[in-house]
């Protein structure tokens, strides 16, 4: 007898999004519970970023996250998943080394993870990877634009604009068999000559609202940073200080007896 249907995003089912007009909503996670918390939302996708380097470590780049770390925290994100489909970022400088060991280091993340898709940034430059991945049955989601890990040879974090060389990159990661495409900091009608001249999803981070979807970094749209907030974000909460505020009433109330109560305490 065949089972029924699974409910879980694939990667064809998103592919298929951007033919049905149907926009595309990814967010980060990088544990169990906030993974379970933003499945249960049901939005299509769900990154497990190299972003946590600065967002759960404290790094000032995504540069120092490790292999093992992404692995790490992807294991608990898709523990945690039920329907969304799980994307795992490939850290610097895992799918630099050459085509054969991108593969054992993405081969890892799937077979580690209960990931569905990994994503590397690059376009042109990383057109021979992403066609070596994909032909070892290893779904790819591409990153132009942007690209955070490559920091230090862009000279900071800069809109990009260059028509020419970010529609040559879009068009690379396709061909080479990317099934989407992230598209970072990117002038909004650049973004949208992009999204309409490739086939497959364009995700927009500070691009503009004419791609095929939005990805955010989950601490920005729920106002857990303290720091600087970028231009492109929405925090459609503030946490972080209710989190100070619950805080500081639990330490009050300790320090007066006034927890545990009685209603917390066993006889």
């Amino acid at each position: 007898m065949m089972s029924p249907e699974s409910s879980q995003m694939t990667v064809p089912r998103f592919a298929a999004l951007k033919a049905a007009r149907r926009k595309i909503t990814v967010l980060t996670a990088y544990d169990f519970p906030m993974a379970q918390l933003i499945d249960a939302a049901g939005i299509e996708a769900i990154l497990v970023g190299d972003s946590m380097s600065m967002v759960v470590q404290g790094h000032a780049n995504t540069l120092p996250v490790t292999l093992d770390e992404i692995v790490y925290h992807a294991e608990m994100v898709g523990r945690a998943v039920r329907n969304a489909l799980v994307i795992v970022d490939m850290p610097f400088p895992s799918f630099l080394l050459g085509r054969y060991k991108a593969i054992e280091n993405a081969g890892r993340i799937l077979k580690e993870t209960r990931c569905q898709a990994v994503k590397l940034e690059g376009g042109m430059d990383q057109a021979e990877v992403i066609e070596a991945l994909v032909s070892a049955g290893i779904p790819v989601m591409a990153h132009v634009g942007l690209r955070p890990q490559s920091i230090h040879s862009l000279g900071g974090y800069r809109v990009q604009r260059d028509r020419e060389e970010l529609m040559a990159d879009a068009r690379a990661a396709a061909e080479a068999g990317a099934f989407s495409v992230v598209l970072e900091c990117i002038a909004a009608e650049v973004a949208r000559d992009i999204t309409a001249a490739v086939k497959i999803p364009t995700i927009g981070i500070g691009s503009g609202p004419d791609c095929d979807g939005q990805v955010l970094v989950m601490h920005d749209l729920l106002g857990l940073n303290t720091g600087h907030v970028p231009r492109h974000v929405k925090p459609y909460a503030q946490l972080a200080p209710r989190v100070t505020d619950a805080v500081t009433r639990w330490r009050d109330d300790v320090r007066r007896g006034a927890f545990p109560g009685e209603e917390q305490t066993f006889h």
